[in-house]
């Protein structure tokens, strides 16, 4: 696991807690993962949090291990603009990366990946917030913004933070087995297979773009009033500009149409109030202003490919309390 000053420790923790997980349900004594934790230094190593993660080797230490290497993981955060530029960093990520079975990126550790030359002509995910910025840096990435985790060849790239631990899951199904994958994810309370992508998450996170002042109260709009008339024509109007020009302006400064965004931010307030309630389905769709039930089951079906109902139960499966977990 590569780390530097100020990755995110979800990216670091999180997939290690799912992979080392597994000794809970193999035969005792099994070591799932041999793992060490690499840094500029060994020691100690500061996240974005202010916790510390303890480095077990420098990055010229563990050049000169000569043990193969099954899984290279690079974590992310925000200390990935610094990291990028770190020559030792990038020196011991092409090597290791040329002697591993697999190479994995967490989040924005597909920044390092990308800057390398190693995700040329490949596909590849990483936080729905930088996936421009990936794209535009690196056009040679073929980039899928919604992807959870995407693998192509021997290179696993994962969304942000949590949806390391969902890459992880895979790769520990692909090394021990469907059985001890999913001990692991009802152990941790996790979905086997998340449904849907990142834009399940990203409508109250994408207002967050907006700079226009327009933009951003009609988008402050949307998310109070779901229910409501959310046509181009009453959004415009409300904005005080012509339908063209607010399309336009919104397509610009979000990068989706109003449309899309209403759907989203519709879709999102359907998913709370399933978690969080037991409103009938009929009455969810009508105050989340998709109408009535079929055009709700299409767009669920649509964005996180399971059924209003489904996602219903699955949460309320998830969600259990102790349950849920082995004894």
């Amino acid at each position: 696991m590569v780390t530097y000053h100020d990755a995110h420790i979800l990216d670091v923790v999180g997939p290690l807690e799912v992979l080392t997980g597994a000794k809970l349900f193999l035969p005792q004594g099994t070591v799932p993962y041999d793992v060490h934790v690499v840094a500029q230094a060994a020691g100690p190593v500061r996240t974005t949090s202010g916790l510390t993660i303890e480095a077990d080797q420098s990055f010229a230490e563990a050049a000169e291990d000569a043990r193969p290497i099954d899984t290279l993981i690079v974590a992310g955060g925000h200390g990935t603009a610094q990291a990028i530029e770190d020559r030792e960093l990038l020196d011991f990520v092409a090597a290791a990366a040329g002697r591993a079975d697999r190479v994995v990126s967490i989040c924005t550790g597909a920044m390092i990946l990308a800057e390398l030359g190693l995700l040329d002509g490949r596909r590849a995910t990483t936080h729905w917030w930088w996936c421009p910025i990936l794209t535009k840096r690196y056009p040679r990435v073929s980039i899928e913004p919604d992807a959870i985790f995407v693998r192509d060849g021997n290179i696993w790239t994962s969304a942000g933070v949590t949806a390391g631990m969902d890459l992880a899951l895979a790769l520990l199904e692909e090394d021990w087995g469907h059985d001890i994958a999913l001990e692991v994810a009802r152990y941790n309370v996790m979905y086997m297979m998340r449904p849907g992508g990142q834009a399940q998450f990203s409508a109250s996170l994408l207002a967050q773009k907006a700079n226009d002042g327009k933009i951003a109260e009609t988008l402050a709009h949307i998310l109070d009033h779901v229910g409501e008339d959310l046509t181009v024509t009453s959004l415009a109007a409300r904005a005080c500009m012509s339908e063209r020009s607010f399309a336009r302006k919104f397509k610009e400064e979000m990068g989706v149409t109003p449309a899309h965004y209403v759907e989203m931010a519709r879709l999102q307030a359907a998913r709370v109030a399933l978690e969080q309630s037991t409103t009938p389905v009929d009455a969810i769709a009508l105050r989340s202003g998709f109408g009535n039930a079929e055009r709700m089951r299409r767009a669920f079906q649509r964005h996180l490919g399971v059924s209003a109902t489904d996602y219903r139960d699955r949460f309320r499966l998830t969600a259990r309390g102790p349950e849920a977990l082995p004894t």
